[in-house]
């Protein structure tokens, strides 16, 4: 949307600052807003997965998730990775 600035006609009347709607705008916007009201409208429609009588998977995972099997390992220390000494300016 431009943005006017105030300005001065010839004829002396002054025009304050104002924004408008580019050539065009209206019209896209009214048809991104229609294709935006038709997703949501069959978005939220009553049809859902199993209505049929299947029966639906259930989670099996339970959190937190821990790891009770598992060895205590410490944390993987950092290692060089070149084997040369990197010099700094000093």
């Amino acid at each position: 949307m431009p943005l006017v600035r105030s300005y001065v006609r010839s004829d002396g009347t002054r025009v304050r600052a104002h924004a408008r709607w580019a050539p065009g705008a209206k019209r896209e916007t009214m048809i991104f807003g229609a294709v935006a009201l038709a997703v949501v409208g069959l978005g939220n429609s009553n049809v859902s997965a199993g209505e049929d009588g299947t029966p639906q998977p259930k989670s099996t995972v339970q959190y937190p998730i821990r790891f009770d099997h598992a060895p205590a390992a410490r944390a993987p220390q950092p290692r060089p990775t070149v084997s040369y000494p990197i010099r700094w300016q000093r």
